[in-house]
C-alpha cells in the first residue's frame, strides 16, 4: 500500500509539473525587433535618434524611465510647425509645475521599428540642450517602454527591442522586480552613519547618481553626519534649481554596492517624490555601470555589472556649471572655495578651449574635467578679452 501511494504521489506531483512547464511554455519567445546605436551623454544619460511621423529629419531623444509618457520639445514643434492640441493636463518636475499641449495619435520612426499611436505632450527642453550642448527634441518613457522588453549595453553602446514574451536574461546577474505605475519603483539600501531602506525612482533620465528630497533627509535624519554639504545648482523640468551636494557613504543596487556616492539633497517643492512614500530617486551615473533589461510588461528590471562598474562618478570635480547657451560653452556656477573659483573663474566666462582643444564641445569639456590630478589650462574669454586660467580637478566634498 505504502508504494503504491508514494508512486501514485509521484504521479501526480509529475502531472502537476508537466502541467506548470506547459503554461509557462504556453507563453511565445520574445522576439528581437529592432537594434541600434545610442549615444551616452554626461551623467549617463542615453541619447537615441527616431522620426516622428512623415517629417524627414531625425530627432533626439532621451531615454527616460523617469517619464511616465513621451514627449516632445516646443521649440522642435515650432521649428517643423507641429499642430497641437491644448489640454488641461499639468506635469510636475523637479523645478516647477507646467501645463502642457498635446500631439496625438502620432508615429515614431526608430531604426527597424515604427511605433504607432502615440500621444506626445510638449514641454520647453532648453535647459537639457545647454546642458548637453546636443538639441534634444524629446523624451521617450513609459508609453514606448511599456510596450516592448529593451535591452541597454553600455558596454557596446547597443539598444535592442524585443516583443513581449518569454525572455532569457544573461547569467549571472541580479533581477528587480520594480512597482510600475508608470515610473518604476524600487527600494534601495544605503548606509551613512545608520542604514536606511527606501522606495526610490528608477531613473535613467537624471544624469547623477542619488537624489534624495530635503524633507526626507531631515525628518529621517538620514545625513545627519558632519560633513558640510556644497550649494549647487542642478536642472529639471521647469529650469535650474539649487540643490546641496554631499556623499553617502554606501548605496546599494541589489547585492551590488558603491562607496562614497555623490548624493544631491533638493528642495521638494511640488513634491515629485509623494514623500513620505519615495525618497529621491536613483540616477543614470550609477545605473549606467549595468547592462539593463527593461521589461516593464513582466515587471521586471534585469542588471548585471558591465566595464563601467567601477568608473569614477560623474560631478563637478571642478566646481564650475557649465552650459551650451548661444552656441557658446558658459561658465554658470562655480561653487565657493572649489578648483573653479580658486583658479579665478567667474560666473559668464565663456571657455573657448581646454588643454588646446578648441572644438567647442562641452561633452568632450566635461569630459575632461572629470580627469582627477591633471592641471588643465583653460582658454576663457571675459569682458570680449581672451586669457588662460588653470585648475586641477579634486573631490569637492
Amino acid at each position: 500500500m505504502k508504494i503504491t501511494r508514494i508512486v501514485f504521489l509521484l504521479l501526480v506531483i509529475g502531472q502537476s509539473l508537466l502541467i506548470n512547464a506547459q503554461e509557462k511554455s504556453s507563453e511565445p519567445a520574445a522576439k528581437l525587433k529592432a537594434k541600434f546605436p545610442f549615444t551616452m551623454l554626461s551623467g549617463g544619460v542615453i541619447l537615441i535618434k527616431a522620426v516622428l511621423n512623415n517629417y524627414k529629419d531625425s530627432l533626439n531623444f532621451i531615454l527616460d524611465t523617469g517619464s511616465g509618457g513621451i514627449s516632445l520639445d516646443s521649440t522642435t514643434c515650432e521649428e517643423l510647425k507641429i499642430p497641437l492640441k491644448p489640454s488641461d493636463v499639468t506635469i510636475r518636475g523637479i523645478a516647477g509645475l507646467v501645463k502642457v499641449r498635446y500631439l496625438y495619435n502620432a508615429q515614431l520612426h526608430l531604426p527597424g521599428l515604427t511605433v504607432e499611436g502615440l500621444n506626445f505632450h510638449v514641454n520647453d527642453y532648453e535647459i537639457l540642450t545647454s546642458v548637453y550642448g546636443i538639441k534634444i527634441d524629446g523624451i521617450v518613457g513609459y508609453s514606448f517602454l511599456n510596450r516592448y522588453i529593451v535591452r541597454l549595453d553600455y558596454d557596446t553602446l547597443q539598444m535592442e527591442v524585443f516583443s513581449p514574451g518569454e525572455f532569457k536574461y544573461p547569467r549571472n546577474g541580479h533581477l528587480l522586480k520594480p512597482l510600475i505605475s508608470s515610473i518604476p519603483i524600487l527600494s534601495f539600501r544605503f548606509r551613512d552613519r545608520k542604514r536606511f531602506t527606501n522606495r526610490f525612482y528608477f531613473d535613467t533620465g537624471a544624469g547623477l547618481s542619488f537624489l534624495v528630497s530635503k524633507e526626507y533627509a531631515s525628518d529621517s535624519t538620514v545625513l545627519a553626519s558632519k560633513r558640510t554639504p556644497v550649494l549647487t545648482q542642478a536642472e529639471g523640468l521647469g529650469g535650474k534649481m539649487s540643490m546641496s551636494l554631499t556623499v553617502v557613504r554606501e548605496v546599494s543596487v541589489g547585492p551590488y554596492k558603491f562607496k562614497k556616492v555623490p548624493t544631491f539633497i533638493f528642495d521638494d517643492a511640488y513634491n515629485i517624490t509623494n514623500y513620505p512614500f519615495l525618497g529621491g530617486l536613483i540616477g543614470n551615473d550609477l545605473l549606467r555601470r549595468f547592462n539593463v533589461v527593461l521589461n516593464y510588461p513582466k515587471r521586471q528590471i534585469h542588471i548585471i555589472p558591465n566595464r563601467h562598474f567601477n568608473d569614477l562618478f560623474d560631478y563637478a570635480y571642478t566646481g564650475l556649471g557649465v552650459y551650451f547657451i548661444d552656441g557658446k560653452v558658459v561658465v554658470e556656477d562655480v561653487v565657493p572655495g572649489s578648483p573653479g573659483d580658486e583658479g579665478g573663474f567667474k560666473p559668464g566666462d565663456v571657455i573657448l578651449a581646454v588643454n588646446n582643444n578648441f572644438s567647442n564641445n562641452i561633452q568632450v569639456y566635461k569630459t575632461m574635467m572629470q580627469t582627477l590630478g591633471d592641471r588643465l589650462k583653460f582658454v576663457i574669454q571675459r569682458d570680449g578679452s581672451p586669457f588662460i586660467l588653470y585648475l586641477k580637478p579634486k573631490s569637492i566634498l
